[in-house]
């Protein structure tokens, strides 16, 4: 029997109108709480953010509570799913398993090509260099004691998630990936989103593994904030800030 999801939750601020939900599956080792400052970023703009659990450590029960938060009528649409390290690869996951309820995906730091041999299990240190070059979110890290150090060692993706089932995915897609991520290395990851339909990806420079919480957050905050207001208007995705041509 699956257990019970704790979800962290960001709403809007009062008086303001919810502008979507934000479905949000952390990454390994991580919890909903990792993702505060993401949160309070996103919900500042309007939106609602509800954060679970790391999947790879129950992914019944996740892929069940995230299900029925996109299902959710009482949560305003569009609804998003986002996930970070393995949670984008059970997001990409649930997408391609049932899509009902669900807008689009944002895929962060999803893991690509073959797991490097070495990810700093047992080296609290290295693993934060993989991790993140933000000083904020290592101290968040290192004094969080509800995170499970060294699970960047683990299982990268679901067995069942392969190429060919990401052929599935029919809500549109974004990508966002560290430059100098060498846990999924972004070459890897290229390859993966060149076999996606309806999808984009975005490189932030000087940016690491945990790219929704790097040095680069509050781009990567914005870029996401971009897609939101771009699907809300047109779900093909039109563009809304279009840069002239002045020659």
């Amino acid at each position: 029997m699956s257990s019970a999801q704790h979800v962290h939750s960001w709403d809007e601020p009062a008086g303001i109108a919810p502008r979507g939900t934000l479905v949000l599956l952390p990454g390994r080792g991580e919890h909903g709480g990792v993702y505060e400052r993401f949160g309070r970023r996103i919900s500042a703009d309007g939106y609602r953010v509800r954060a679970l659990g790391d999947a790879s450590s129950d992914p019944e029960a996740v892929a069940e509570a995230a299900t029925k938060l996109l299902r959710d009528e009482a949560l305003p649409g569009p609804r998003v799913l986002v996930g970070s390290d393995t949670g984008a690869s059970h997001a990409a996951r649930l997408a391609t398993l049932d899509a009902s309820g669900l807008d689009a995906l944002i895929l962060a730091g999803l893991p690509a090509g073959p797991r490097p041999a070495e990810t700093a299990a047992g080296d609290w240190e290295a693993e934060l260099e993989l991790r993140t070059a933000c000083p904020t979110h290592r101290g968040r890290l290192t004094d969080d004691t509800a995170f499970r150090r060294g699970a960047l060692a683990g299982p990268s993706a679901p067995e069942s998630l392969t190429p060919d089932t990401l052929e599935g995915i029919s809500v549109p897609v974004l990508g966002l990936h560290g430059a100098e991520d060498t846990v999924s290395p972004l070459g890897e990851v290229r390859r993966v989103f060149r076999g996606l339909s309806r999808a984009e990806l975005v490189s932030l420079a000087g940016t690491r593994h945990d790219v929704l919480n790097d040095v680069t957050h509050r781009t990567a905050a914005a870029t996401v904030v971009l897609f939101l207001e771009r699907l809300r208007l047109d779900p093909g995705l039109a563009p809304v800030a279009v840069t002239e041509d002045l020659g």
